[in-house]
């Protein structure tokens, strides 16, 4: 059984939910050192706290504000972050193949969110780290709001049994603001959080509340997080 209480996945499912083989590993590497060496010249970016990612998998839960949030959330830590994907961009070979080597996995539109749980947590159980964000979708303005926030990656990471590292973002707005489809060069920032630990499970059960805590939790820290990510990076500053 893996940690959360999932059956074991079959070698068809692994290899469906991680389709990396070495040599993808290798290529990866190369692509991710090419890919922060430019935002780190481009953007100058920062990553604070980098030592807090724990070792093996867990949830990383970033703020999201800009559309360049997702690429910034892979470049913070080495790791091959995995994302969720529509299946559909999968239909085209080179596209999904080269989606599944930067870390996206399908999920099929329009199925229960109870199907992309389950293949999130799929990719857990491989030992690996997966982006989900609280927010659902991007969101305009400076602070975060609770009502806002949603419980998927609280009940993954509960089910799971896996931390959620929160992570706040700042300048990455400037970097590319609504409306916009060229980047400028100002400074990002990004400001990893403790892990927070899922919470304890009594057998089999896993109470509402519990989930509704972890996510409370999440919110406050996130929102400091964001807070100082956006200070580091002078987002009340003329760019």
């Amino acid at each position: 059984m893996s940690r959360g209480g999932y059956g074991r996945l079959s070698a068809g499912d692994a290899r469906r939910r991680s389709g990396q083989s070495r040599a993808g590993r290798a290529v990866y590497r190369v692509v991710w050192a090419l890919a922060f060496a430019l935002a780190k010249a481009f953007f100058r970016l920062r990553v604070k706290d980098r030592d807090n990612f724990p070792a093996g998998p867990f949830i990383l839960a970033p703020v999201h504000r800009s559309f360049i949030d997702t690429p910034i959330a892979a470049l913070i830590t080495p790791r091959r972050m995995r994302f969720m994907g529509k299946e559909t961009l999968w239909g085209n070979r080179p596209l999904g193949g080269f989606l599944t080597l930067l870390g996206g996995f399908p999920v099929e539109r329009g199925t229960a969110d109870r199907t992309a749980l389950r293949a999130a947590a799929d990719v857990l159980a491989l030992g690996e780290p997966l982006v989900m964000f609280p927010e659902g979708t991007r969101r305009e303005g400076d602070r975060l709001r609770r009502e806002d926030m949603h419980d998927g990656p609280a009940f993954v990471a509960a089910r799971a049994g896996v931390p959620i590292v929160p992570v706040g973002f700042g300048g990455t707005v400037r970097a590319l603001p609504l409306g916009s489809r060229i980047p400028r060069p100002v400074r990002v920032t990004a400001v990893v959080g403790n892990p927070i630990p899922p919470p304890a499970r009594t057998g089999s059960r896993l109470p509402r509340r519990a989930v509704s805590e972890l996510t409370d939790r999440l919110f406050a820290e996130l929102s400091a997080l964001h807070a100082e990510a956006r200070a580091l990076a002078g987002d009340d500053q003329t760019p």
